[in-house]
């Protein structure tokens, strides 16, 4: 019997999300907007992070827990994240990449439990895009 799998699932990591978009502004701006309290706001609900360093933690308003994996300036950042409500620590992942027009702007997140969850981040990235695309050509 083969692996059966449905969208987002993988053999390892239970499921993932990607969600990526261009903004027409330079990669060093928008990684600059991305970390700041704005930015911070807008992607992580919280601006409580003074420095970024590997194993620094956070709680944002809204009961969203994890602590920084990786920080690579003007690259990406890479996060344990954890919702309230959820029993499963997830790995979030946020990317600047450069791109002809711009940047593009990925966010990546795996070790989701199940479909549902999944579904759910989905649209939560797709909207929290749609916001800083807005403040960043505003």
């Amino acid at each position: 019997m083969g692996y059966h799998h449905s969208i987002g699932q993988t053999k390892s990591a239970g499921y993932q999300v990607g969600v990526r978009r261009t903004v027409h502004v330079p990669l060093e701006e928008t990684w600059n907007f991305l970390i700041s309290k704005d930015g911070l706001e807008l992607w992580l609900g919280t601006h409580e992070l003074d420095k970024w360093e590997t194993g620094i933690g956070f709680v944002s308003a809204d009961g969203v827990s994890g602590s920084v994996r990786v920080f690579k300036v003007f690259s990406h950042i890479r996060l344990s994240c954890k919702m309230s409500e959820w029993q499963n620590e997830s790995v979030l992942q946020l990317r600047t990449i450069p791109a002809k027009t711009g940047t593009t702007i990925s966010f990546h997140q795996e070790q989701l439990s199940d479909a549902t969850q999944r579904k759910m981040m989905k649209e939560h990235w797709e909207g929290i895009l749609v916001q800083v695309l807005s403040a960043l050509n505003s």
